[in-house]
């Protein structure tokens, strides 16, 4: 087993994620050293107990690594790993990338100059428009748009993208074979066909309260800065905001009316320091250090 293989199958295996694979690998070197280890030695890693070194050394019964190797083909699904020219640059900085992405599609190396654009799924016409006309303008100045591929912002967000004939990536939650909402089939072809839909998660992965905030920490690592629009006070978009400014991201957030509760998100961002953001302009301003030329101007 090389070791592409091997991290496949440490992705596989419940309860150890990237930052346990990172100290795993600290001390053995290599992911296959880490299956040829026997329990004594995995359970003086740090954070590795008892019931996670069982795993690991039981990897064999736990985990279907021909068929998870099968099942990539057969979806046209490419694996990048860390050290891959493709895996995104920006992501590799943050505390726990992940292991392996599971690609449909492809990135470029101009994905670098990415934004973020979240918000609710419950959202207002306004919002939706908000989403589609930021994403659009973005598209239009050379910048990839990345979003979560949930209703809502998200799809409001890849759809304007799409629309300005610019490129866009979806982050998913759930395993690369799971459209989750089921109506989103055809925007996941289009998304891959114009940029990618990847995640973290191994196939048949459902969605659940733990999937989602660590997709979300991938759309605030992956990206130079992150926008809100439409949130209300417990929102998950607010969880991205806070991804993205834990990693030293630019936070940007839309206003909204004052006598709506998916706005109070927004504006308590807005008074605790995030940027307020009107149009495509606002955002590219604060990277014109970063962007081409070409990507400069004024957003219509």
């Amino acid at each position: 087993m090389d070791t592409r293989e091997a991290l496949v199958v440490l992705n596989l295996l419940e309860g150890i994620g990237p930052v346990r694979v990172r100290q795993l690998l600290e001390c053995f070197g290599d992911a296959a050293k880490v299956l040829q280890a026997n329990r004594s030695a995995l359970v003086r890693v740090k954070g590795i107990g008892d019931d996670l070194a069982g795993t690991i050394v039981n990897w064999q019964s736990a985990t279907d690594l021909a068929g998870e190797l099968k099942r990539a083909e057969d979806f046209g699904v490419r694996l990048v790993f860390q050290n891959d020219d493709e895996y995104p640059e920006l992501l590799r900085e943050i505390y726990d990338p992940p292991i392996v992405l599971y690609v449909k599609g492809r990135m470029l190396p101009e994905d670098k100059n990415s934004i973020a654009m979240v918000g609710a799924r419950r959202t207002t016409h306004y919002g939706q428009d908000t989403a589609r006309k930021l994403s659009y303008q973005l598209a239009g100045h050379g910048i990839t748009v990345v979003s979560g591929g949930a209703r809502g912002i998200d799809s409001a967000s890849h759809q304007g993208a799409l629309s300005g004939k610019g490129r866009t990536i979806a982050v998913l939650g759930t395993g690369i074979n799971i459209v989750y909402p089921a109506e989103n089939a055809e925007l996941y072809e289009r998304i891959a066909n114009n940029g990618a839909v990847i995640t973290q998660f191994p196939f048949n992965r459902k969605g659940d309260k733990q999937s989602f905030p660590i997709r979300n920490r991938i759309v605030a690592g992956m990206t130079l800065g992150t926008v809100v629009i439409e949130a209300n006070k417990k929102s998950g978009a607010l969880i991205t905001a806070n991804m993205a400014a834990d990693n030293n991201r630019q936070v940007f957030a839309v206003p909204g009316r004052i006598d709506s509760p998916q706005s109070r998100g927004c504006h308590n961002l807005i008074r605790n320091g995030a940027a307020l953001c009107e149009n495509a302009e606002d955002i590219l301003a604060e990277f014109e250090h970063l962007f081409p030329n070409q990507a400069l101007g004024q957003a219509d």
